[in-house]
């Protein structure tokens, strides 16, 4: 996958810190990070450890507890609430073993409905959130998130040998970096995260919480609550068509995410049609060029013959199509250097068990083919449509379409066949790139960026007034230049802005002492919503160093300004 920002150098730090001191949101929540390790573990670890990444603890222990606090701040900079976010937090020994680990989890410490302030009746609310609606809090005997993460990596025995990098700086190397992790499972606990049984399907006593009030299937044509539990069994298996509907994340997705790449069998037209895919941390991204040709079927001679290990011993066949390979029985990286050895244009690996496509690590830096994974069942599929005739496939960009979107701009929903609990519908679906911070495995260069999340919060409610655009919104009496979104960014920031009719507008960039940095938009635009990005970078296209910024918005209906703070150097 394309790496999503990363947070940089030491200016972070005191980057972040000037942000929070000085342009804080009127009413930013406090999140609280509650200890309840023992004495000696967890975030008491009196392991003395160096400085690593911005991260001043000298022991593990306080490393930790700086990671978390640092995800406090960020989430408590983006959501407001007048009532303290209490975060009930350890560090415990959680499953692993060399190949995959349990990384940490959270969920919402209770949920509470029909409360004063609520937005809608006889729905779940997870309790940060209902008592950011009510303006009390409504379970002040308990705290409000409970939250837990795997302190057997730091052992060197799960994934190889990885171990947690305690750094803020998105400098992780081959290292599992915390502070994304963190976010991503207090994201869960604000309410990021439905509560239906993946088991019967049954609502939690009989309610919908605010989450799957916008989850819509598109092959039933039903909104989550809606459905019967067998309905909703089956649409949480519905890969690619479980969507979100909220109208925040679907005005902000495209200044997000890119456009989209498909896989698409172009013929024959029994299995014609776009497929789903995984993506590899090697080799070119698919979406470079769009590249069409027969698909072939490799054999490497020496059983099983169809999972080019051994070479590729029918390569003439190959040679300018695109090979189609099993996977297992070697890394991927050898399946895709033995095809492009006999000029293969592309590669498809199938997955060798139901479910999802896999994500393919590995390192192969002198790979110029691109390699994608599709699913057990479309590849065999394809095979069996190889034993009477030719299969011919088209890989790459798809212009007018959004990345992790359908047709229609609604961000999809991980919803893998057969059902993973713990992941499924609780998540973006991985086919969202850049790599989004709710997807449900965590991926390299993923650091700080809240990313589309923070909109979803907006559509089940934690910003009252709305942010951004919602059906019937009336923007025609009113000119608002709105908060820069993420803040704080690292790639990419989006601002956005209101006109109330049409006229000549100018946004501009300037930094703490008031000299211009980057003209963004200087002209006539109509009446409505509009949505410019910034890619941190001045005049001359060099990138700027990371600090806090104004942007400035000029109209004949007047003028408007507000900071953002770019945290790092680095690109998506």
């Amino acid at each position: 996958m394309i790496a999503a920002a990363r947070i940089a150098t030491s200016a972070t730090a005191t980057a972040l810190a000037t942000l929070l001191a000085l342009a804080p949101m009127a009413d930013a929540a406090t999140i609280t990070i509650v200890n309840l390790d023992s004495a000696g573990e967890g975030f008491n670890d009196a392991t003395v450890v160096a400085p690593v990444g911005c991260n001043p603890g000298t022991t593990r222990g306080a490393q930790r507890l700086f990671v978390f606090q640092t995800a406090a701040s960020i989430w408590g900079s983006l959501l407001p609430s007048a009532v303290e976010i209490r975060v009930n937090a350890n560090f415990n020994p959680l499953s692993c073993d060399a190949t995959s680990a349990v990384l940490g989890g959270a969920n919402s410490a209770t949920n509470v409905a029909n409360f004063a302030g609520a937005e809608q009746a006889n729905t779940w609310y997870p309790i940060a959130l209902a008592n950011r609606m009510a303006g009390v809090d409504l379970a002040g005997a308990t705290n409000d998130i409970n939250a837990q993460f795997n302190s057997t990596l730091d052992g060197g025995t799960c994934l190889g040998g990885t171990t947690w990098y305690y750094g803020i700086d998105g400098n992780e190397g081959t290292k599992v970096e915390l502070l994304p992790v963190v976010l991503h499972e207090m994201g869960h606990g604000l309410g990021f995260a439905g509560t239906t049984s993946l088991t019967t399907g049954a609502l939690l006593s009989n309610r919908a919480n605010i989450y799957e009030r916008n989850l819509f299937d598109r092959t039933l044509g039903l909104q989550w609550p809606a459905m019967t539990n067998a309905q909703r069994l089956t649409s949480a298996v519905n890969t690619g068509n479980l969507v979100w509907t909220g109208s925040a994340v679907r005005t902000i997705a495209p200044t997000i995410l890119g456009q989209r790449t498909d896989l698409s069998i172009d013929s024959p037209p029994e299995i014609a049609g776009i497929k789903i895919f995984g993506n590899a941390a090697f080799g070119p991204p698919p979406d470079a060029q769009a590249i069409s040709g027969e698909v072939v079927l490799v054999d490497d001679e020496v059983a099983p013959a169809n999972d080019g290990c051994e070479g590729i011993g029918n390569g003439p066949l190959v040679a300018g199509n695109i090979a189609l390979i099993d996977r297992g029985f070697c890394p991927f990286i050898d399946k895709a250097a033995n095809a492009q050895t006999v000029g293969a244009i592309a590669v498809i690996i199938i997955n060798n068990v139901a479910g999802a496509p896999p994500a393919m690590g590995g390192s192969l830096p002198g790979l110029t083919i691109p390699v994608v994974s599709i699913t057990q069942a479309d590849g065999n599929a394809i095979k069996a449509q190889l034993l009477t005739g030719p299969v011919t496939a088209t890989l790459g960009p798809n212009a007018g379409f959004i990345a992790g979107c359908d047709d229609e701009g609604r961000p999809r929903i991980y919803a893998p066949n057969p059902v993973e609990q713990g992941s499924s519908v609780s998540h973006w679906d991985t086919s969202a790139e850049p790599s989004l911070l709710m997807e449900p495995f965590i991926t390299g260069g993923l650091s700080s960026e809240v990313d589309l999340t923070q909109f979803a919060f907006e559509d089940i409610g934690w910003f009252n007034p709305r942010l951004t655009d919602a059906p019937g919104d009336d923007l025609a009496t009113r000119l608002a230049l709105l908060a820069a979104r993420p803040n704080p960014f690292g790639a990419m920031t989006s601002l956005a802005f209101d006109l109330p009719r049409a006229g000549r507008a100018t946004l501009v960039v300037f930094d703490v002492a008031g000299r211009r940095v980057k003209g963004l938009l200087d002209g006539e635009m109509p009446a409505g919503r509009h949505a410019v990005s910034w890619d941190a970078t001045d005049d001359g296209g060099g990138k700027v160093s990371p600090g806090v910024y104004f942007y400035r918005l000029t109209t004949a209906d007047g003028a408007g300004t507000k900071s953002a703070v770019f945290v790092t150097g680095d690109g998506r």
